[in-house]
């Protein structure tokens, strides 16, 4: 496995900079034969696909649809409209192998990128399928994204408590992915950006092994992004690894930032994420 390594980038924002360093990390798991998971970490865009509908198949999607991306964010250009385009292709790259895809080949997507383009600055995330996005705000875990899963359905009707969910039957089906059969449009939330945030975007193979707790444990005591991701890497290794597993890590450093452009205290919250974050179109 290569060596995982920070990497860092001071960026201008409407009324000065900021310092991102982020961190990336994939692996194949315990048991698993092959790695689906794609990932891309460039400014501004850093993403996770997990890939499903066998072993070539899953390969296939994730990473046609991470190689559409890339792009975006090498132009800069990267907004839900330039995302959604970029999805659709990656449809079309899925469904020109029938050797190896079928309707049941897809991935997940998930990630955040970061929009200049206003006033002022502001994350996007963006989500399709059962991988995550967290923020680490204030000392407070928040999972930024909903997942589309059968599971999740189960929850928010009130049919299943979060602590049946976690060895249901039907933990692994989703209800939304990138594939020939589903549609390519992501979920959006906008968020307000501030100094000291920590973002984790992963695939569920880390999710299976460490609870939101154990993620920000690693976290706080791991203040470098490459320590970070190899440190729940193992730890999920350690559990059993029984999926692909994927991992970034994003930090907001401080930066010559404006206080009225960047703001400290308007985070969203433990349990009340609505607050600050708006979806976007």
């Amino acid at each position: 496995m290569p060596e995982v390594s920070t990497q860092s980038r001071t960026v201008d924002v409407p009324g000065g900079s900021l310092k991102l360093s982020w961190a990336a990390v994939t692996d194949t798991g315990r048991r698993r034969e092959v790695n689906q998971d794609a990932v891309f970490a460039a400014f501004p865009l850093f993403v996770v696909a997990d890939g499903m509908g066998g072993h070539v198949g899953g390969e296939i999607a994730s990473a046609s649809t991470i190689d559409r991306l890339k792009p975006l964010a090498e132009s800069g250009a990267v907004t839900p409209k330039a995302i959604e385009k970029a999805l659709a292709k990656a449809v079309k790259d899925i469904a020109a192998h029938p050797e190896a895809t079928d309707d049941g080949t897809g991935t997940t997507l998930t990630g955040v990128y970061l929009d200049t383009s206003g006033d002022a600055a502001h994350w996007v995330t963006l989500n399709i399928g059962d991988s995550r996005v967290y923020l680490v705000r204030d000392g407070s875990i928040i999972q930024i994204t909903t997942d589309h899963s059968v599971v999740q359905e189960l929850i928010a009707s009130g049919r299943l408590s979060p602590e049946e969910a976690e060895n249901h039957p039907y933990g692994n089906v989703i209800t939304r992915a990138v594939g020939p059969s589903e549609g390519v449009t992501p979920d959006y939330v906008r968020l307000d950006v501030a100094r000291g945030d920590r973002f984790v975007i992963c695939s569920d193979g880390l999710t299976k092994e460490l609870t939101d707790y154990g993620i920000r444990h690693f976290l706080d005591e791991n203040p470098d992004p490459a320590d970070a991701v190899q440190a729940m890497l193992d730890a999920a290794l350690e559990n059993g690894g029984r999926d692909n597993i994927t991992i970034i890590v994003l930090d907001v450093g401080d930066g010559d930032v404006h206080d009225d452009d960047i703001n400290d205290d308007t985070a969203p919250r433990s349990g009340d994420a609505s607050g600050s974050s708006t979806a976007v179109r």
